[in-house]
């Protein structure tokens, strides 16, 4: 079998909806995705995504357009990695023009450092307290996406995720590289998408 034909054979299992097609694609293409993804966003400030933002968007674009079978001639090893490529750089396009738009700021965004004459950066601007209905309800969705996710592993990084953990930190804390953990919150970010269309 060629790498070509391998290929094809994981996107045909892919349109058929197999997860561990997506898995073994994701593995192949996703670092190559986030290369292109920093090259293009070059200059930019990450306030809002970053380049494995747009790569994770891409990437699950794709899969959803492939499950539809829009990519009949992403077959071939070559055939993909244009289609992927076309996708992440369209997508790379999308945020930079969004970032500069002028209700944004156009470009001028200051970050956290802004407040640092405040003491501790964003951490030291006291917000208002939220009215207890508010945050109950606040509650209630964090328990409603945390029981969607069916898996305590991926609860745990969600949980430690909401907490500020770096992938780093998680990854040290579950014995795993950070990359690993980053697939994860993919796949919980999958989840939730697809809770929130059910519901």
């Amino acid at each position: 079998m060629t790498p070509d034909d391998s290929i094809a054979g994981w996107l045909v299992r892919l349109q058929d909806g197999d997860g561990e097609a997506a898995h073994v694609l994701w593995d192949r293409y996703f670092a190559r995705l986030v290369g292109l993804a920093r090259a293009k966003l070059a200059g930019l400030p990450r306030r809002a995504a970053d380049e494995e933002d747009v790569a994770l968007s891409a990437f699950d674009s794709f899969c959803q357009r492939a499950r539809r079978g829009e990519f009949p001639d992403a077959r071939a090893r070559d055939g993909l990695w244009r289609v992927l490529m076309t996708i992440t750089a369209r997508k790379a396009a999308r945020l930079v023009r969004d970032q500069r738009r002028l209700k944004r700021g156009g470009g001028n965004v200051g970050g956290e450092s802004v407040f640092e004459p405040a003491g501790e950066g964003i951490g030291g601007v006291a917000g208002p307290d939220l009215p207890p209905e508010v945050e109950a309800e606040l509650a209630e969705g964090v328990v409603r996406l945390l029981d969607a996710l069916g898996d305590d592993e991926l609860r745990r990084i969600a949980r430690w995720k909401m907490d500020g953990d770096s992938n780093a930190d998680i990854g040290h804390k579950l014995g795993c590289a950070p990359a690993t953990v980053e697939r994860r919150r993919a796949l919980i970010r999958r989840i939730w998408a697809s809770a929130e269309a059910d519901a």
